[in-house]
């Protein structure tokens, strides 16, 4: 048989085991030893390509200090002060604590840079509110998820610093692009939501109160902090990104340390934001906080997620070299460019995001299709700009998060609120429409991406 045979026979067999449950980490494995075997490539060379790879990977030191980051802020009560004041804030709109919840992705995003920690941090402590305001449990499932999908574009992002990684972009250039992209889609999914739960009658209404909102304003000042503390570092250029994440991890291990004894000496706070104008205010500085014998377990939880994520970028760019020497780049790089005008082959490119995200994780999705989509998109007969089409890639790989068959928040937010992963698809629509929505708006407006830069 030919090499060509042989490949397609691999890659149908790794296809049957991809739909048997069959971790991605191992197929793109077997898939890439089959066919280094067939093209005559030794496991030497994969085994030098995959040390090169952390070799030569500093920028993504910042990754498991980030996912480090999120565990720490959900452990220690900083995310449950958050979205107490996202609900504070919009609990007197219809829909206003699933709005609140949204809201409190997109801040939880902002230190953690993960979808699925946001996914499973926010939806483990709304969605039981939710259910008890009112809502079908169903549709507050499916805002779980939703929210989601702003973890990997909020900064700082995880992803961002892999695309950054692979394509050679500054990846604090990538992280100010996904400020405004990040929270358009925050807003767009908020007015989605707001017009559901206004046709459906849901959720009960709070008065708006200032005390209440300075209150818990005061109470999440710890993550304000964390959110300014890495945008002012990594946009005035004082921090790198895995500087920055190496100092939001000591700032949440000291605040956790010093909050768990000032706590117990106050009284604890349930974390319950109707309740919070029976706090008083000393209540409200200290969160929860965390003990030193708690520490190792947070990390090990932290070293799973980066154990499984690491390996997959290893072996993803020796995948990239088989690739290019079967001439899968110059495949879709001639179907892409045959679309014609510049408008065409944007679509085009992002149509094959959007699908790719459907059966795949975001991960492997930017690993192999970004470096054979962005040098066609981002040339000089197309003129986007590298750092624009990162937002424009990356925004369609999140909206794969909320998509069938594979759709990730989805299985997350099954897992963290007990409802059948299919009785969620039908409440994704609304969020799905307001994420289209949004993309093509920051793919036709490049200020979405680039007004925030200084040097553009």
């Amino acid at each position: 048989m030919t090499d060509g045979s042989w490949v397609t026979i691999i890659s149908l067999g790794v296809t049957f085991l991809f739909m048997m449950g069959v971790p991605v980490l191992l197929i793109i494995a077997y898939w890439v030893i089959g066919c280094s075997f067939v093209l005559g490539l030794t496991l030497d060379n994969m085994g030098a390509e995959l040390l090169n790879v952390f070799n030569k990977g500093f920028a993504l030191l910042a990754m498991p200090l980030f996912i480090l980051t999120g565990d720490l802020i959900n452990k220690s009560g900083i995310a449950r002060r958050l979205s107490d004041f996202a609900y504070s804030c919009l609990g007197w709109l219809r829909g206003g604590l699933a709005m609140a919840s949204l809201g409190a992705c997109g801040l939880f995003a902002a230190i953690s840079g993960s979808n699925s920690a946001t996914t499973a941090t926010i939806g483990s402590m709304l969605h039981p509110e939710m259910v008890k305001g009112g809502y079908d449990e169903r549709f507050s499932a499916a805002t779980a998820a939703a929210g989601g999908t702003v973890g990997i574009i909020i900064p700082p992002s995880i992803i961002f610093i892999v695309y950054g990684f692979l394509m050679n972009l500054p990846i604090s250039d990538l992280f100010i692009a996904g400020i405004i992209p990040g929270t358009l889609m925050v807003v767009g999914m908020q007015l989605a939501c707001w017009i559901i739960c206004t046709l459906n009658g849901w959720g009960y209404l709070i008065p708006l109160q200032l005390n209440r909102v300075l209150k818990t304003a005061f109470g999440a000042w710890l993550g304000f902090l964390a959110i300014g503390l890495v945008l002012w570092g990594i946009y005035t250029g004082k921090f790198s990104p895995t500087e920055a994440a190496g100092v939001t991890v000591g700032f949440c291990i000291a605040a956790g340390l010093i909050s768990y004894p000032l706590n117990k000496m106050m009284g604890t706070h349930k974390g319950d934001d109707r309740e919070v104008t029976e706090k008083g205010w000393a209540e409200m500085f200290v969160v929860e906080g965390f003990t030193i014998p708690e520490i190792p377990s947070i990390v090990v939880r932290s070293a799973q997620i980066t154990g499984i994520l690491a390996p997959l970028i290893a072996i993803s760019v020796v995948m990239q070299q088989i690739l290019s020497l079967l001439g899968a780049q110059q495949v879709i790089g001639d179907f892409v460019t045959s679309m014609g005008g510049p408008y065409a082959v944007l679509f085009t490119a992002m149509a094959i995001v959007f699908i790719a995200g459907m059966v795949l994780e975001s991960l492997p999705v930017t690993i192999i299709l970004a470096p054979i989509l962005a040098p066609i998109v981002t040339s000089p007969a197309i003129g986007v700009d590298p750092v624009h089409f990162s937002v424009i890639f990356l925004v369609g790989a999140s909206i794969g998060f909320i998509t069938p068959p594979y759709g990730l928040n989805l299985y997350v937010a099954s897992g963290v609120t007990g409802v059948p992963y299919f009785r969620l698809l039908r409440y994704t629509v609304p969020y799905l429409a307001a994420l289209f929505a949004v993309w093509i708006f920051v793919a036709l407006v490049p200020d979405t991406a680039l007004l925030l830069l200084p040097n553009r």
